[in-house]
């Protein structure tokens, strides 16, 4: 529903219209087997949903088994994967006017690793690590394992199967898909320098650097619906010297909006455990509005945004069009009725709970709420 404030307006991206401008964050749940969602997803979900963010964006799914961060990682590489996916499709969009999205992604030479809770690092043989590849062979760090160099096959397989994703994708049901390349994964593996040493046409200048990323997107666009919205997700700079930086982050994404790609969720770092990232609430805002402001892209912004009136001066001052949350979320699966309260606006309630609306429940009042 629309409310008063910037936060609560609604936006349209194609054909896709949200009731807000507050989405969820991709977070990966490390939950699923073979690829699968399994139970937890379905409670994670359901109950984000709840409480009626614009869209929500199911995390990081990979568009091939090897393409996993870890063996738990959700994946849209089979029948069973997609069966799966429609089923938690067609379950959340039953709690509301919520849209789903998805995140596709390979995760290159950060692929084969434990869950966080397990450590993190790579898999050894005795757990069932596989092969990984990259722009370049070279580790993650240096006790990680060296992945392979990508060469022509793999470079057309890993076209096809992000394709074959999104093909899927369409199937399930999902109103937008978003391309990672973020956070050091395979596709920012090929844009920075750092990680892309090749001397063919996929390395060198950016230009090079950036031809197998934007032949993904080429080839995704053509097999995504006309009116359906494409994202990307971007790290706008490695926070490391000679590393991928925001002057690179523009050209990019500009060159995404040529190829049809309609909004971008701009985060950072991810690369290397080297990167010294300044966290402090939004500080990644500042690099979502240059790119704003330098493409003409539509823009999320995301990174530790977890106040409602941060998230209302941000699209107030023209820095980005919508706000992404996800550790607030975690915390706090109702921050969209709480922001509403906090900001005089309106949010959507289920009838099964609307009972507990701050003009129904005078406990209401008692909670923090999220004013800070």
């Amino acid at each position: 529903m629309a409310g008063s404030s910037h936060l609560f307006e609604p936006l349209a991206i194609r054909d896709m219209r949200l009731n807000n401008r507050i989405v969820v964050a991709p977070m990966c749940q490390y939950s699923a087997i073979d690829g699968t969602p399994q139970d937890w997803h379905f409670q994670h979900y359901g109950n984000l949903a709840v409480s009626g963010p614009g869209m929500i964006v199911v995390e990081a799914t990979a568009v091939s088994p090897e393409g996993r961060i870890s063996p738990n990682c959700l994946g849209l590489y089979s029948d069973a994967c997609e069966a799966g996916l429609a089923q938690l499709v067609r379950t959340v969009k039953q709690f509301g006017e919520t849209r789903i999205a998805l995140q596709l992604c390979h995760a290159g030479r950060k692929a084969s690793t434990q869950p966080p809770w397990q450590g993190a690092g790579p898999l050894s043989s005795a757990d069932g690590a596989w092969p990984t590849l990259s722009a370049s062979a070279i580790p993650y760090t240096s006790n990680w394992p060296a992945p392979s160099e990508a060469g022509p096959y793999d470079l057309d397989r890993l076209r096809h199967a992000f394709v074959d994703a999104v093909i899927r994708a369409e199937r399930v049901g999902f109103d937008s898909i978003e391309i990672h390349s973020a956070h050091g994964y395979l596709l920012h593996q090929f844009l920075s320098p750092l990680s892309n040493r090749r001397t063919d046409v996929y390395g060198g200048a950016l230009e090079g650097r950036m031809r197998f990323p934007l032949e993904v997107i080429r080839a995704v666009r053509v097999v995504w619906p006309a009116n359906k919205p494409l994202g990307i997700r971007v790290s706008a700079t490695d926070w490391i010297d000679g590393g991928f930086s925001p002057d690179e982050a523009v050209a990019y994404v500009a060159a995404c909006k040529a190829e049809g790609v309609d909004y971008v969720c701009v985060s950072s770092g991810g690369l290397s455990p080297d990167a010294k990232i300044p966290v402090t609430p939004g500080y990644q805002v500042e690099l979502a509005a240059r790119i704003r402001r330098e493409t003409g892209m539509l823009t999320r912004a995301v990174g530790l945004i977890a106040d409602a009136h941060l998230a209302e001066e941000v699209l107030a001052k023209g820095q980005a069009d919508f706000i992404a949350l996800g550790r607030a979320f975690l915390d706090d699966p109702r921050w969209v009725w709480h922001a509403a309260d906090v900001l005089r606006a309106n949010a959507f309630y289920p009838p099964q709970y609307l009972r507990v609306q701050p003009k129904l429940w005078p406990g209401a009042g008692q909670r923090a709420g999220l004013a800070g």
